[in-house]
């Protein structure tokens, strides 16, 4: 399979999944397949293999930006690059679904924030945390299943 391949088909991979968290999150079948992780899951499987099989092949290394832009010179290990911002990104899009319904935010306020996740990762996960701080107050993490983490 080529890297433009592998790259089609994870990229269109996390559309349905992004779909069902921004048109219907309450669905019974986002949660069976966007809250059960497959498609992360899946995506982590493709990098894996690709970091794997390709890291050896390079001289670039995490250690220095200029050992990143090395990495990121082997098409394959680019690809990797990419594969891990679609399986992080829709992890934390299912993750601020999830924290919005605990806290009981309007899924309207919530749709922005997924959106910007989408395309701009980090930069939608701190909308999410504004909303979920001006709105609720919120600003640890909790799960309150785990109660007293000390």
């Amino acid at each position: 399979m080529t890297p433009d391949l592998i790259f089609s088909i994870c990229t269109f991979m996390v559309i349905p999944g992004w779909s069902l968290l921004l048109l219907a999150p309450r669905w019974k079948w986002t949660t069976r397949l966007i809250s059960s992780v497959i498609i992360p899951v899946l995506l982590s499987m493709v990098y894996t293999y690709l970091t794997v099989t390709y890291m050896n092949q390079t001289d670039g290394s995490f250690d220095s930006l200029d050992g990143i832009a090395r990495l990121f010179q082997n098409p394959n290990l680019l690809l990797a690059g990419w594969v891990h911002y679609l399986a992080f990104d829709l992890f934390v899009g299912v993750w601020e679904v999830q924290d919005a319904r605990r806290l009981g935010l309007l899924h309207w306020h919530v749709a922005p924030c997924l959106l910007l996740t989408f395309i701009l990762g980090p930069i939608g996960l701190l909308m999410y945390f504004l909303i979920r701080f001006i709105m609720k107050r919120a600003v640890f993490v909790e799960d309150p299943t785990y109660g007293d983490l000390d």
